[in-house]
């Protein structure tokens, strides 16, 4: 029975043992499995944040490499400008004229004033300049591109304001009305700007319910501390003083209590208001600038804005003159929406109906924006450009490159083929590991106090800047030549001392050509990371308004990411985009000089 017991165990152990590896096996399988898909998980999530952060750029930075110019007919006046001293001319008066020539109809005295405004103010320097160097342009009238301001060139690109074309099928009335006038459609199509109008209504009177219920939610918190509060004060005594704690608690949510009620209020109050509106759908509606804003386009260029809708009517004035009265047929007026209310944009509704005008009639014309890459910073957006910047950063990290390159290369060499190994040499080993890892402002609070201070050099100038980048990127530079000197096989070294080659020789004819790869490599990617420094060129002045470019190394200049920085602080629109525009030129610099270090590491590589 013992032998048979044996034999059954014998039998049935390799078929256990082989079933619990089979097992194990399939869960190691599982977990590779589990782990590829995280690490693809991962890579698919980080490029996702990468692709929403670029795209995002690419959206916003596009309006500032497209410009919108407007085709004008300007006539320049002998008696506004002297032959014999063209800058002393007045420009900006010729200027005007031509843009409010387009617009005869336009006769209030406001309305010529906001005209001028269309244009940029680079306009009349580009008359100046035009007649500096073809004076015989002088009592002339000529056809010239003048470029728009940042807003109206803004609306063109459809950024200000959304342009929404309302079908429309039935004839139109037009009657004059007590100095506007008055519309009547055959086809009732002014019920559908009544329908957006209710909607745009509702979501007000939704959105002011939902901050009253808050506001309700902080009421009933502080009626909840009352009881609180009076216990407090009558323990303290009746008498107490007003700078007591309990009083000044006491007085506070009374205070509280007060502002609270009167805002509750007041928010009830229009929200029963809009509320009895939305629930009239026949009541007329009288537009506010809190409201998109409506026009209605007439034969002959003529244009009424909508200022009160009901069902098959409208009243609104005319924002270009309407040449006639009666009836209209279909087809030939139109209805149009800007979606954007007047009172939350920049530009108002004339100035959106005056470029509409100029769009339709073929005088504005879009193209490449290249004053973008041909001018310095400006306070006006539409003039404001790249140059100075790019400059800038160019000389910086010129100045950059000729210090750090050639002592970190040598610090390198030193210190890995050189210095004897000792507790000085390990000591400032782990003081270059620390100063690659230390912050790039305390570079600049060097810089401003050995550079500036001390030796009184230029502040804000591209010489001091690349001095204070250079002791950034030196670290950098010394770790990545020692990685690349320490890569070279021994054998080089043994084989050049073998055929008689000194220690110096065989370091400088043989293991540096052959390290010089990821010496490249190493100090490419360490002037991009220079490149984009900001904080410690802050600490040394690059951050001033500088419009002009500079020529020299001794010239006051600013680069890039201080660009960048001023711009992103400014509350203009075009500003913005300019912002994102000049990210985009710096990411393009940065793929360049990456793309670069991956070109010279391929092109010198040796594989062992």
């Amino acid at each position: 029975m013992t032998d048979m017991g044996n034999s059954a165990s014998a039998q049935t152990g390799p078929v256990r043992s082989n079933a619990l590896d089979a097992a194990r096996i399939r869960k190691r399988y599982r977990a590779e499995t589990r782990f590829r898909w995280y690490g693809l998980a991962a890579i698919g999530f980080a490029c996702a944040f990468l692709v929403l952060l670029l795209g995002d750029i690419l959206l916003k930075g596009l309006p500032a490499f497209q410009a919108n110019t407007v085709a004008l007919d300007v006539t320049i006046d002998e008696g506004k400008v002297d032959a014999d001293a063209i800058n002393k001319g007045s420009f900006n008066s010729i200027v005007n004229g031509a843009i409010r020539a387009q617009f005869p109809g336009v006769q209030s005295r406001s309305d010529r004033r906001a005209l001028p405004k269309l244009l940029s103010v680079d306009a009349a320097d580009k008359v100046r300049r035009s007649v500096l160097a073809n004076p015989s342009l002088i009592g002339t009238t000529q056809k010239l591109d003048l470029k728009l301001s940042d807003e109206a060139d803004l609306f063109l690109q459809g950024i200000s304001t959304d342009e929404v074309a309302i079908p429309v099928s039935g004839k139109l009335i037009v009657e004059e009305n007590d100095g506007g006038f008055r519309l009547i459609s055959s086809a009732n199509d002014f019920a559908v700007v009544l329908a957006r109008i209710k909607q745009r209504l509702e979501t007000r009177r939704a959105r002011l319910a939902l901050e009253a219920g808050k506001l309700e939610r902080v009421r009933d918190r502080l009626a909840a501390e009352v009881p609180v509060v009076e216990a407090a004060v009558k323990e303290a005594g009746a008498d107490i003083a007003d700078t007591h704690p309990a009083r000044r608690r006491q007085v506070k949510l009374q205070s509280d209590t007060e502002s609270v009620r009167l805002a509750l209020e007041r928010l009830k109050a229009q929200t029963d208001k809009l509320a009895e509106s939305v629930n009239n759908p026949a009541g007329v509606e009288t537009l506010t600038s809190a409201l998109p804003s409506y026009f209605v386009r007439l034969p002959e260029a003529g244009v009424v804005k909508i200022t009160e809708v009901g069902g098959d009517y409208i009243t609104g004035q005319a924002y270009m003159p309407v040449k006639s009265t009666g009836t209209v047929a279909p087809g030939s007026w139109s209805l149009v929406e800007f979606s954007q209310p007047e009172a939350d944009r920049r530009i108002n509704d004339k100035e959106v109906i005056w470029l509409s005008s100029l769009r339709d009639a073929g005088l504005v014309t879009s193209a490449f924006n290249f004053p973008f890459f041909q001018r310095g910073d400006s306070r006006e957006a539409e003039i404001a450009g790249v140059l100075g910047g790019m400059i800038g950063s160019a000389l910086t990290l010129l100045v950059t490159l000729m210090l750090s390159l050639p002592i970190g290369v040598a610090a390198a060499i030193y210190l890995e083929e050189f210095a004897p190994r000792n507790r000085i040499t390990q000591l400032i080993e782990v003081n270059i590991n620390n100063l690659a890892a230390v912050p790039s402002i305390v570079f600049g609070l060097l810089g401003l106090a050995v550079f500036l201070n001390f030796f009184g050099l230029p502040r804000s100038s591209a010489m001091v800047g690349g001095m204070v980048l250079a002791l950034m990127t030196l670290p950098t530079i010394i770790i990545a030549s020692r990685a690349a000197l320490r890569a070279v096989p021994p054998s080089i070294r043994e084989g050049a001392l073998g055929v008689g080659a000194s220690h110096q020789q065989a370091v400088f004819h043989h293991v540096l050509p052959l390290a010089m790869p990821g010496i490249f490599t190493g100090t490419i990617i360490g002037m991009a990371q220079a490149l984009g420094e900001t904080a410690p060129l802050l600490m040394i002045g690059m951050v001033a308004f500088i419009v002009d470019v500079p020529t020299g190394f001794s010239d006051a200049a600013t680069v890039l990411p201080v660009q960048i920085f001023l711009w992103s602080d400014l509350p203009e629109a075009a500003f913005q985009a300019k912002t994102a525009g000049a990210i985009m030129v710096l990411l393009g610099f940065l793929f360049l000089m990456n793309a670069l270090a991956v070109i010279l590491r391929r092109q010198f590589e040796r594989r062992w």
